[in-house]
């Protein structure tokens, strides 16, 4: 794997060994940011699932202003942050070391600390990459994202799946529809947008 574009092009990246995480092909990886190539400078940028990191770090090297990893397991945690240290990425970004429907629930129900006056940060692009097998993860998320989470979503955001090209993930989920599929091999990419509120 190496960074496609942007600051760090062609930078290598190590992957998490054996097969529980698949890292996201170099070539569905410019795909995806040749789509989102005229919102990520300055865009804040959610990993949701991010193994060694390689979507949002091909985020930071092309422009993003910030980037959450969220990941709980410890070997792809390791190699996230090995990935991190390799390419000598010392800010923009945080590691949240988290089952993703925890944090996501932690993040959107967390009230802003009184002295801070801060709201929760809301994220311009997501991208969420499951494990393909863990079928109920992408309903779980997307649901969450489309309903009680909703909160976590800049106006205008894109939620962006990457699923099996054969598991077709549904239209809708809450507020989120289904604006786009890309399909190369055998991944798709299902891009979802909010729905304005009636």
């Amino acid at each position: 794997m190496r960074i496609i574009a942007g600051s760090l092009r062609s930078r290598s990246l190590e992957a998490p060994p054996g097969l529980n995480t698949r890292p996201t092909s170099d070539r569905l990886r410019e795909t995806l940011f040749n789509v989102l190539a005229p919102r990520i400078v300055g865009a804040v940028f959610l990993d949701l699932y991010a193994g060694s990191g390689a979507v949002g770090m091909e985020a930071l090297s092309r422009g993003a202003a910030q980037v959450e990893f969220v990941e709980r397991a410890p070997a792809a945690l390791k190699i996230l942050r090995g990935n991190l240290e390799k390419l000598g990425l010392t800010a923009g970004f945080h590691i949240h070391a988290a089952a993703v429907a925890t944090w996501m629930r932690r993040a959107s129900s967390a009230d802003p600390k009184p002295e801070r006056r801060e709201e929760p940060a809301r994220y311009e692009i997501v991208f969420l990459d499951p494990p393909y097998d863990a079928a109920e993860e992408y309903a779980a998320t997307l649901g969450l994202l489309g309903g009680v989470a909703a909160r976590l979503l800049a106006d205008g955001a894109v939620v962006i799946a990457e699923h099996r090209r054969k598991e077709a993930l549904e239209d809708c989920y809450g507020a989120l529809e289904r604006t786009r599929i890309l399909k190369q091999g055998d991944a798709a990419l299902s891009f979802y947008a909010a729905r304005p509120a009636r």
